[in-house]
């Protein structure tokens, strides 16, 4: 009679770990449905390159799935996935030694075709020409200003996020996303009132 309580407890111990670990699968399936964009658009803005951002973010979600076990500790998802993938681009970039220097001027880039939209053509190219000069001016600018202007401006994080992510404190995100902004403005008034 012991034999069998035994086998129908270590049964009942089996299908608990199968059901642990199935609803850890089901937190790791979530993770990548709901934030494998976010973690793309971080691993581009660091790496600049398609192919790299998709290696990056499959990296990132490979740590995930090896740490899965910390899962349930962890507060904050999204943010916790933008660190993994902030450290794997950042470590990706070093690693292959690319210095993304971007120059302001590049007159070889040919134009890049207009949509259709309501605005009239000369408007529509307009604001491809200040989009392009923008992203460029964005590129340009030093990491310590441009990484808490992309992660807060274009992936619309928090500053209590972002702090996260590159380790710095909050004060710190607002300041250099204040400063980065401020050289934007300068840089695009100067540009807008030459032509």
């Amino acid at each position: 009679m012991t034999e069998g309580r035994r086998v129908v407890a270590g049964e009942a111990i089996l299908s608990g770990a199968a059901t642990v670990e199935r609803s850890r699968e089901d937190v790791l399936e979530g993770l990548v449905r709901e934030h494998s964009r976010l973690v793309y658009r971080i691993a581009y803005a660091v790496l600049r390159r398609h192919h790299d951002a998709e290696d990056a973010t499959q990296e990132t979600f490979l740590r995930v799935l090896r740490y899965s076990s910390k899962l349930d500790a962890v507060e904050d998802p999204k943010t916790w996935l933008a660190r993994i993938a902030w450290r794997v681009a950042v470590d990706r970039s070093k690693k292959h030694g690319r210095q993304r220097e971007i120059p302001l001027e590049d007159p070889e880039k040919p134009m890049v075709e207009v949509a259709s939209s309501e605005a009239t053509a000369d408007e529509t190219v307009r604001g491809t020409q200040l989009g392009a000069a923008l992203k460029r001016l964005i590129a340009a600018l030093p990491a310590k200003l441009r990484d808490p202007l992309i992660l807060s401006m274009i992936e619309e994080m928090s500053p209590r996020e972002v702090a996260a992510t590159l380790g710095i404190n909050e004060a710190a995100v607002r300041s250099r996303v204040f400063r980065a902004r401020q050289i934007l403005k300068e840089k695009l008034a100067g540009r807008v009132g030459r032509k």
